[in-house]
């Protein structure tokens, strides 16, 4: 699948038809509120639906509640197994990476400061890990299961997002395009994907090929789910690339966003590492896998654990040596993996679970300024030649 400078132009006009709709019928009827409140009782996949949900909200959640036709389910259990035989490793990657990464492109972050609470910083790296914690359950799709509601209502978000922007005359439309548009969303999808396989990679976790796509095709069904348009995203890791590279050229800089949003994650991360003295290394792992240059725009400190977390690949290495001849070396390290994982998860979230409400309305002190303007758009250093 070719992309070009004109094919993104066009996905940067283009939101969620269906959770737009859904979502401004919400607001003119006043029902949002009773919505909310409703829906904090639907958590669970095949729950029935509770009396008095507004029609429009039950049409939109019956339409939604089964996942795309075309899934490959054994591609999604290749993908389960290889969360699980990496999920420390994709969390550090969706924790030093993959946010950093939306951070780094200017209107991302301000999208994103917009749900931000000042009180609860870590709330949306709490969604973010329930969300894939959920997504890597054996029964994801099956009755019982909390990852179709939770993604129904973060499509909703995405959609009043969207609304209140739009409404409230608090988005440049005509120069950055719709807010949470295509070609961010199908951006998001790539961060969740294609990087935290590359970020993998710079850690010298080995993969499978096999293991790879599969992870990758995983996160085409939630963007599917998610209202991502199944004609424009990327289907293989090539494309994927492809997209990447183009989408973050075009849009990638610094931003005063970018660097607060960034300043509350290290501070979350530093929170949860124990002591003071590892505090360093939140930083050092976020420089090393984004790059300088990301982490400068980001405003990401230098620190004395810089040189010492290239070091990293090699522990993991030998970690990966007692796993590969050992099968109870094995076992002990999935089990240590899936338990650090559930108290990183249970750090962020504080004991709670995150219901993804569609919010009443964006406060200004959230980050989002009445004005978005474009940002100077990054161009690549020309490489010189010397003599």
């Amino acid at each position: 699948m070719g992309y070009t400078e004109a094919s993104l132009e066009v996905l940067r006009e283009v939101g969620d038809e269906l959770a737009d709709a859904t979502v401004a019928t919400l607001f003119e009827r006043g029902e949002v509120g009773k919505f909310n409140t409703l829906m904090r009782y639907v958590s669970t996949a095949g729950a029935p639906l509770p009396d008095g949900l507004p029609d429009v909200a039950r049409d939109y959640l019956q339409a939604t509640s089964l996942p795309p036709a075309w899934v490959d389910w054994g591609e999604m259990e290749k993908a389960r197994l290889f969360f699980i035989d990496n999920n420390v490793h994709i969390s550090t990657a969706l924790s030093f990476a993959s946010m950093p990464a939306c951070y780094v492109v200017p209107h991302v972050a301000k999208l994103l400061s917009a749900t931000h609470s000042l009180k609860y910083p870590s709330k949306r790296m709490a969604e973010t890990g329930q969300f894939t914690v959920y997504l890597m359950q054996p029964d994801a799709f099956e009755a019982g299961s909390r990852f179709i509601p939770a993604a129904q209502k973060v499509r909703l978000l995405h959609a009043a997002i969207r609304h209140h922007l739009a409404r409230e005359n608090r988005w440049d439309t005509a120069g950055l395009g719709v807010p949470i548009c295509q070609e961010d969303m199908i951006g998001g999808q790539m961060f969740f994907s294609l990087l935290v396989l590359d970020s993998l990679h710079r850690l010298g976790i080995h993969m499978s090929e096999e293991g790879a796509n599969a992870y990758f095709y995983a996160w085409r069904v939630v963007g599917a789910m998610l209202g991502i348009d199944q004609d424009a995203v990327p289907r293989t890791l090539e494309d994927a690339r492809r997209f990447l590279d183009l989408y973050m050229i075009r849009h990638m800089g610094p931003s005063q966003e970018g660097a607060h949003l960034t300043r509350q994650l290290i501070d979350l991360y530093e929170e949860v590492v124990p002591g003071t003295f590892f505090d360093p290394i939140v930083s050092a792992l976020i420089r090393y896998l984004i790059g300088d240059t990301c982490a400068d725009w980001l405003d990401v400190p230098k620190t004395a654990w810089d040189t010492v977390v290239k070091a990293v690949p090699h522990l993991l290495g030998v970690l990966e040596t007692i796993e590969d001849r050992s099968p109870l070396g094995a076992w002990a390290l999935d089990r240590l993996g899936h338990l650090t994982t559930v108290l990183e998860l249970s750090s962020l979230t504080r004991g709670r679970v995150m219901h993804y409400a569609v919010p009443e309305h964006l406060k200004k002190d959230y980050g989002v300024s009445d004005t978005v303007p474009r940002t100077r758009r990054w161009t690549p250093p020309v490489a010189t030649v010397t003599a």
